[in-house]
């Protein structure tokens, strides 16, 4: 821990970063502790040691909002010994310290990304996963990293099988994926496979029958008509094309194509968002099938 003293003495941007790591690490701290179940202020001296009273005679910040936040976290420094409730301890104190790390970031001209928040990711471990059977995506050539990455937090989230993959689609081990996926795709089970070869094999039900196959595409059923299967096949397709013509050709001659209305000028979605929407539709109608 960088002494106030030597804080002082660094140049400004410099000590906006400095003490926005201080508050990153006593964000993820105390999310830790709550994780483990443990006494989150045992080490209370580290609470006082970034008392935003102190950090603000540095006069790091210019502008009178960036210190009205810093006094405001210097509050909620001061009061929570007073508070017997855990819960609302740490939910005063990590709001807090995630408002002045994002307000010094700000300061220093940094953009923030998904994978820059402090999120309590639980267990990753694949045993405990809340799996749909019969419930698998196909991938087809999504170029960007970023959307693979969210495609399979979001799959995972809503308890999908299997990911396969297009052979043209972004690799899951790309950096960009496994920062945004935050560690789903270690957890997901994927592969890759060219459309419709191995995979009607992979994918067979028990009585050797291919699953139904269905597209995400616009010119199809509006999602609130569309009947889901209870096992089947989910297509999303590219984000500068959409699905393939032999993609929409197999979904044709099973299910279907689903789409999700849009009132907008720009009517259409980035297509991590229209997965999200059409895997949470898949999921309420399996629920009430059940």
């Amino acid at each position: 821990m960088i002494p106030l003293y030597k804080l002082e003495k660094l140049p400004r941007i410099q000590r906006l970063r400095k003490i926005a790591k201080v508050f990153m690490f006593a964000e993820n701290r105390l999310c830790t502790a709550v994780e483990k179940k443990a006494d989150i202020f045992t080490e209370a001296e580290f609470i006082f040691y970034i008392d935003a009273s102190s950090l603000l005679s540095l006069d790091v910040l210019f502008s009178e909002e960036a210190r009205k936040v810093f006094r405001e976290a210097s509050n909620v420094f001061s009061r929570y010994a007073n508070n017997d409730d855990a819960d609302q301890n740490f939910a005063m104190l990590t709001r807090a310290f995630n408002n002045v790390k994002h307000l010094l970031l700000t300061e220093t001209g940094k953009d923030q990304a998904d994978w820059d928040f402090t999120v309590s990711s639980g267990s990753l471990d694949p045993a405990v996963r809340q799996i749909n059977e019969g419930m698998y995506v196909y991938l087809e050539d999504i170029r960007s990293p970023f959307n693979v990455g969210a495609l399979f937090r979001t799959a995972e989230s809503f308890g999908v099988e299997k990911i396969i993959l297009s052979p043209f689609c972004a690799d899951p081990r790309h950096r960009r994926a496994q920062r945004t996926a935050m560690g789903c795709i270690d957890i997901m089970p994927w592969e890759r496979q060219p459309l419709f070869s191995e995979i009607e094999i992979t994918l067979a039900d028990n009585k050797g029958e291919p699953l139904p196959v269905f597209a995400l595409e616009t010119g199809g059923i509006p999602i609130n008509e569309f009947h889901f299967p209870r096992r089947g096949l989910l297509i999303a397709g590219s984000e500068e094309l959409g699905a393939s013509p032999k993609a929409l050709e197999a979904a044709d001659a099973s299910l279907g194509r689903v789409t999700i209305p849009i009132n907008g000028v720009k009517a259409s979605l980035n297509v991590s968002v229209a997965f999200g929407i059409a895997l949470h539709n898949w999921r309420q109608s399996i629920k009430q099938s059940l």
